[in-house]
């Protein structure tokens, strides 16, 4: 029994946690039934530690805006806010 990361790769950012949680169950009965030694139960938490990864990566992608962002969002044909092409 085990579970190939790809099935989680397309749970997309918002699934992300709820993946997590699926391969730490499923890394459990894999190393369960298999023992705590198996390369089966590796490989499973290695899909646990990928996916704990990912959602890192994603959290960090995530950058704040800066306030002049905010505000170049909110009056984008303000004078601070212009882009010229030199």
């Amino acid at each position: 029994m085990t579970t190939t990361l790809n099935s989680f790769e397309t749970a997309g950012a918002a699934n992300i946690e709820e993946a997590i949680i699926e391969a730490i169950a499923e890394a459990r009965t894999t190393c369960e039934l298999d023992g705590s030694n198996s390369a089966g139960c590796a490989v499973a938490w290695d899909i646990v530690e990928e996916l704990q990864a990912e959602k890192a990566d994603q959290q960090q992608a995530k950058q704040k805006k800066t306030s002049l962002e905010n505000y170049c969002d909110r009056h984008p044909a303000s004078v601070e806010c212009l882009i010229y092409d030199v």
